[in-house]
């Protein structure tokens, strides 16, 4: 019986020494929840990752002289411009289903594509170039089905407009036209969201962008707006004033 009880005793003092070391964890997960009620920073170890529009990239892409580097959205350059070619921080579906799996994380939206010297890169939050593309890495993508587009540009009498394709039948009826055909041009930006897409537009030989309501949403003040994916990967749009340096702007016209 003596040795029942000693038994008994040395096994509840290690369950009692176990559950205090499970207690003693629990404070940690707190620290680790700081930074994200705070919301000023993505990154607890880079505090220069400030988030001030959630739906805008943490880095975005600027050129500086003849490079690109990255601003965050302060407009502070975190990675330095040295670089050719810079694209947003987005998925490579190449690399993501690459044959090699220690490659496909290189794939994942916490990377961007970079070139320099005819050599392209993956690189970090901290500019640091983590993978070198090679062409034997490369698997094949497997894009998601494709979102028919609900609205398309229509020309009458030289003039754009849109229209939502599944309800047009007559064009000389105006209220089949989701905008009457009154500018100059207009096309509409690759996006997520097909039943509110953003338009670039062009009145009175400069560029904008309206919505499907004909709301402007970036004022006409552009000598052109590119029609890229930089909508669809960044939410953002890629403007210049001059015809030659470009830049990125926000919906809000703000300026990076």
């Amino acid at each position: 019986m003596k040795n029942i009880l000693t038994v008994l005793c040395i096994f509840t003092s290690l369950f009692a020494f176990s559950q205090t070391k499970s207690v003693k964890k629990i404070p940690v997960k707190k620290v680790a929840k700081t930074p994200i009620q705070k919301g000023t920073s993505v990154n607890k170890s880079n505090p220069d990752l400030v988030v001030i529009n959630k739906d805008l990239p943490v880095l975005i892409p600027k050129k500086k002289g003849d490079q690109f580097g990255y601003v965050n959205q302060n407009g502070k350059f975190i990675i330095q411009p040295e670089y050719h070619i810079a694209v947003f921080f987005y998925e490579d579906c190449n690399l993501l289903n690459s044959p090699n799996e220690k490659i496909r994380k290189f794939g994942t939206k916490d990377y961007a594509t970079v070139e320099k010297n005819m050599i392209s890169y993956r690189i970090d939050h901290t500019g640091k170039r983590v993978y070198q593309f090679k062409e034997s890495d490369f698997g094949k993508c497997k894009f998601e089905e494709y979102k028919q587009q609900l609205f398309q540009a229509y020309i009458l009498n030289g003039f754009y407009g849109i229209i939502e394709k599944s309800k047009f039948v007559n064009a000389a009826d105006y209220r089949q036209f989701q905008i009457y055909p009154q500018y100059q041009y207009l096309f509409i930006l690759e996006g997520d969201d097909v039943a509110n897409p953003m338009i670039v537009a062009s009145n009175n030989d400069k560029f904008g962008i309206i919505d499907v309501n004909n709301k402007i949403i970036v004022p006409f003040e552009y000598a052109n707006i590119k029609r890229n994916f930089s909508w669809k990967l960044g939410k953002m749009f890629e403007v210049t004033k001059d015809g030659s340096n470009y830049y990125y702007i926000d919906a809000n016209n703000k300026t990076y």
